[in-house]
């Protein structure tokens, strides 16, 4: 239940104000009919970004969830049509001693805490954090915002398979086994050589890397790729015996990237019955040659920020004149991220494909800057020939069977205990 939809509905308004006009130009007709498809449409389906990163001090005086200079907040989601997002709990990889992992424990309780601060005591009228697909489907009904929790980086666990009730209890709902550098889980797909990580580790996933998924599996946690190595993946789909989810990640074939899945892994994601969450985050859409990092950066430079993470500190006209200068440049732009759903969708099905964008953790690419722009998404959806039926399962609707079919594995595997 959207309230609005800012920029769809501010090209939809001038498109119908066109219609009847003497001076239309050959086509005009049908765009602004897509337009408003795309509008319908877009109001019509549930969307859910399936990863969304916070920081530390998220939901104080420094960074409100309403209208913090970020690339999710709540104003943005209602502007954009965007109806539930997953916040993540990241902690990054450190040296793996008993401090380090207090430590790790620690920050993820403060994320955990933020959430449920924003949710339950700063916007309670607005969002409402969600422990199943029936509840995501309730809070969505009544017009709020939905929240869901996962968790970014099983490091967070160390090793005591114990935390994870804990933070189930919490509400996590899925876990990124490793992030950028290896864990006790599960080898990266992105070694750390600063904390001494070899190519490969576990060889994939560790035993206690198979006991963490087996726990997951009986708790009702979704278990979740992104990040792993290849053979990591392919060993967590093995092992699991409920489908997996990759949160945010995409598709070797159209980018090579490390952090990217090849066509084994997804075909093998495919038969486990899971998701793969197509990801606009901008080095794993469009390789980024080295021309275009030194023309990005020039562009970047003249408004006096060093990277994408200064983006707001403009102001709109600078973001919106940046972002035109970025397209000249070939920057990665949604078409070329529905290029990874296109290809995705041909390969192992439209079942299987959702969307994310990794806001505030890198991701945003040209027309899908922040959760303003989300209905720009559908626009390219429709351009693409997706129909309503395949435009709701990519925005949210595959990501929900998966996570009733993991709860449903949970609840028959705890009612078989003794």
């Amino acid at each position: 239940m959207k309230l609005h939809i800012s920029r769809l509905c501010a090209i939809v308004s001038a498109a119908t104000a066109a219609v009847g006009c003497a001076d239309r130009e050959p086509g005009e007709d049908s765009q602004t009919m897509q337009d408003a498809r795309a509008h319908a449409i877009h109001e019509a389906v549930m969307t859910i970004d399936s990863h969304d990163d916070i920081p530390f001090n998220f939901a104080t005086e420094a960074v409100d969830p309403l209208d913090a200079p970020r690339q999710l907040t709540l104003e943005k989601m209602r502007a954009g049509g965007l109806d539930a997002a997953f916040f993540i709990v990241y902690v990054g990889q450190t040296e793996r001693t008993p401090e380090n992992y207090a430590r790790a424990q620690a920050d993820a309780m403060t994320k955990f805490d933020a959430i449920h601060r924003m949710a339950g005591e700063m916007y309670p009228d607005l969002i409402e954090l969600a422990y199943t697909p029936d509840d995501v489907e309730r809070i969505h009904s009544e017009g709020k915002l939905v929240a869901a929790i996962g968790i970014e980086n099983g490091y967070v666990i160390g090793r005591d398979l114990s935390l994870l009730q804990r933070y189930h209890d919490l509400g996590a709902r899925y876990v990124t086994l490793a992030h950028n550098g290896h864990n006790d889980i599960a080898d990266s797909a992105q070694p750390r050589q600063d904390l001494g990580d070899e190519e490969s580790e576990h060889d994939g996933i560790s035993e206690f890397g198979a006991q963490a998924i087996a726990e997951m599996n009986r708790l009702g946690i979704m278990v979740d790729l992104s990040h792993v190595s290849r053979a990591a993946a392919l060993d967590a789909i093995r092992l699991s015996r409920a489908p997996v989810i990759a949160s945010h990640s995409n598709a070797l074939a159209v980018t090579n990237h490390p952090r990217n899945m090849d066509d084994e892994t997804l075909l093998a994601l495919r038969d486990n019955g899971g998701v793969m969450q197509a990801t606009a985050l901008s080095v794993f859409v469009k390789e980024f040659s080295p021309e275009l990092q030194e023309a990005t950066a020039a562009i970047l430079s003249e408004y006096g920020i060093a990277n994408m993470r200064g983006w707001f500190t403009l102001t709109d006209e600078q973001r919106a004149e940046a972002s035109a200068r970025l397209e000249e440049i070939d920057y990665a732009d949604v078409g070329d991220f529905i290029d990874h759903v296109d290809y995705a969708v041909n390969l192992i099905g439209i079942d299987h494909v959702g969307l994310s964008s990794d806001f505030d953790g890198g991701g945003g690419v040209v027309g899908w800057w922040d959760a303003s722009e989300t209905a720009n998404v559908t626009l390219e959806l429709i351009r693409r020939g997706y129909s309503q039926e395949d435009i709701e399962k990519l925005w949210g609707g595959n990501l929900l069977r998966v996570w009733r079919e993991v709860e449903q594995f949970a609840a028959t595997a705890q009612a078989a205990q003794p």
